[in-house]
């Protein structure tokens, strides 16, 4: 499922305030109540949101992410683009150290067919993918696994990242803020990020367009940190500031046929 940005914007309002009204959602966007109850009822049918009397709530805890069945099904598209330019850049026989994440899962389905990679990862998602090619060698960490999200979110995970120096990092991040601060859902998925990008040569962040304003309370890092930002498309509105410094374009490429100007 694609969500359009409207809908996704309602998602970050509901996350971030737990429940809106109808009518408060029509004034914000300045569009009819019926349109907004079209979208609600999207989100809905998709278990993102759930609709209540007189308006619609998240359907987590407000300041926590999305379920990570929703985020398996939501910008599937760019997700795609992402995680196929990002497993191009990996050739055969590297090291790479993996996040966690669902663009991250796409990015280890892309490398199956790559020949005699070595993965350190804390995402079982990933590591599951990447296993059947038994020319892998995948190395995980001890602890509990995290439910629904298939990862592992521990002190053992961070020491294992630390315990390599591989080619190639790759990590995704909860949000962005408009001044380019990396932010996350939880200050543990901060220093597991931080630990990536400290211990590879080549550090790569994945970012769809969703993550450009989205609140997560947790900070650490900025986007001129990675060496490689890869994301479908650039944003406008109040990251044009962030897009025209010339450390931040550098470090920019995209996954569809857009040209930066």
């Amino acid at each position: 499922m694609n969500i359009s940005t409207r809908q996704r914007d309602i998602i970050d309002i509901l996350r971030r305030d737990g429940f809106a009204s109808i009518d408060a959602l029509a004034d914000h966007f300045d569009v009819t109540p019926q349109t907004v109850r079209r979208d609600v009822n999207i989100l809905n049918d998709s278990n993102l949101v759930r609709r209540r009397h007189g308006g619609v709530e998240y359907a987590g805890e407000p300041g926590m992410n999305l379920s990570y069945e929703s985020r398996q099904v939501t910008n599937i598209a760019p997700k795609h683009a992402i995680s196929l330019h990002v497993a191009n850049l990996i050739p055969d026989g590297a090291s790479i150290l993996i996040g966690i994440g669902s663009t991250l899962e796409l990015v280890a389905l892309n490398l199956v067919n790559h020949r005699h990679l070595t993965v350190i990862t804390n995402n079982m998602n990933a590591a599951m993918a990447l296993g059947n090619n038994t020319g892998n060698r995948i190395v995980v960490p001890g602890g509990t696994l995290r439910l629904p999200d298939r990862d592992i979110i521990s002190p053992e995970a961070e020491a294992m990242f630390h315990n390599y120096k591989v080619d190639y990092g790759l990590f995704g991040v909860g949000g962005i803020e408009p001044d380019g601060t990396l932010t996350d859902f939880d200050h543990r998925e901060v220093s597991l990020r931080q630990a990536i990008a400290e211990n590879c040569r080549n550090s790569i962040l994945v970012a769809d367009q969703s993550k450009f304003g989205r609140p997560a309370p947790a900070k650490g890092g900025h986007i001129t940190d990675p060496d490689v930002v890869v994301v479908d498309r650039i944003p406008g509105g109040p990251f044009n500031p962030l897009f025209e410094r010339q450390d931040v374009r550098a470090r920019l490429q995209l996954a569809k046929s857009e040209v930066l100007k």
